[in-house]
């Protein structure tokens, strides 16, 4: 099939889950044209049957404040369609993707061209974004009208159909999933050396650093298992609330056992460094970041919230708790790292979860879900 994708192409999970999806598709022979303003942070390199095609926007000053991204990007996706003859358009994150693919829908019609669209909606665009009046009714709309809509989540799925009734739309829940090429736990421990001290264990966090990852709440985590167990902490990516948590690391006094190490394309080598992996969110719609610490062999110390149960087994693969309880994630954090047996038990169980997500289980349901809408 010959596919366009559309997708935000900074650091985050809907972009890394579509960049992910359409370079697993070009391998499985599909032609994949990825549509965006910029090429994805996943999307590194040459890859045959793949395709990246820039938006370009007219810098004009009466469009100051009317942000025309998007109907550049409709127009983009009408020309990419029109020339590629793509069979469908896949748009990751409802606000504007969506509404900019029925758009170009439109104008393909006019032109005796038929366009399916399928949307995958990944969070905030549903619970935060999509539903602000300022985009509830286009929200609303985008979704009722593509060809099929799916969440990551069975949680994003009711939040959907709670928030937007969409009596005229079905939507089908498709996991995340991870690469078993990228994401997989290892007995080297080269990884580990390069982050910390031979006889400390190592936590880790990875995220965009906005207030919903409550970073604040990683530190203090820390700094409670700091106390009882020599640790260093590993903080993977960047955004506005780094420097709160540089600043909380310094008043608590653990800057020397604090890395900050921004963005990196290698996060699985970081993660197969790591004992545990760290995740307080306010909300998560599924869970990546979780779910690749778990496919390195991280047991995951998370918030019981959104889609995170679907993803980490409680007692199992790690342990949740409720949003904000930095001492209960604290105690499960020093209990589970000084129990050897138990840690190890965590590692195996976390790991072989990981597999039921894997790409080669999760990529055949898009596949299946582009020929019902063909």
């Amino acid at each position: 099939m010959r596919i366009g994708i559309t997708c935000y192409p900074t650091y985050g999970g809907s972009g890394a889950v579509a960049t992910e999806l359409g370079l697993d598709l070009a391998r499985r022979g599909h032609e994949v044209h990825f549509i965006s303003y910029a090429s994805p942070f996943r999307l590194r390199g040459f890859a045959e049957r793949v395709t990246f095609h820039e938006v370009t926007q007219l810098e004009y000053p009466l469009f100051e404040q009317s942000s025309p991204y998007a109907l550049a990007l409709a127009v983009k996706q009408h020309e990419v369609a029109m020339r590629e003859e793509l069979d469908l358009m896949h748009v990751h994150y409802a606000i504007p993707h969506a509404a900019t693919a029925w758009l170009a829908k439109q104008m393909l019609e006019a032109d005796g061209r038929q366009l399916k669209i399928v949307t995958t909606l990944h969070g905030t665009d549903i619970t935060l974004v999509g539903q602000d009046p300022s985009y509830f009714t286009l929200t609303k709309f985008s979704i009722e009208h593509s060809d099929a809509v799916t969440a990551v989540s069975k949680f994003l799925r009711d939040e959907t159909y709670r928030a937007f009734g969409c009596g005229d739309c079905a939507v089908d829940v498709i996991p995340n999933f991870i690469s078993t090429a990228d994401y997989y736990p290892t007995g080297d421990t080269s990884c580990r050396r390069a982050l910390a001290p031979a006889n400390h264990r190592v936590l880790v966090h990875v995220s965009n650093f906005r207030p919903v990852k409550r970073i604040l709440d990683v530190v203090r985590i820390f700094a409670g298992v700091r106390k009882a167990i020599p640790a260093t902490l590993v903080l993977v990516g960047d955004g506005p609330d780094r420097d709160a948590a540089e600043a909380e690391a310094d008043q608590l006094g653990l800057r020397r056992d604090v890395r900050f190490l921004g963005k990196v394309n290698n996060v699985g080598d970081v993660l197969r460094g790591g004992d545990l992996f760290l995740l307080p969110s306010a909300t998560e719609s599924f869970g990546l970041a979780a779910l690749e610490a778990m496919a390195c062999g991280l047991p995951v110390v998370a918030t019981a919230t959104g889609g995170l149960p679907e993803v980490v087994v409680d007692g199992e693969t790690g342990w949740l708790a409720p949003v904000g309880d930095v001492t209960a994630m604290t105690e499960r954090a020093r209990s589970l790292l000084a129990d050897a047996p138990t840690h190890e038990r965590f590692r195996r169980a976390a790991a072989a979860r990981a597999l039921e997500f894997s790409s080669e289980r999760v990529i055949p349901l898009y596949e299946q879900l582009y020929e019902s809408v063909r």
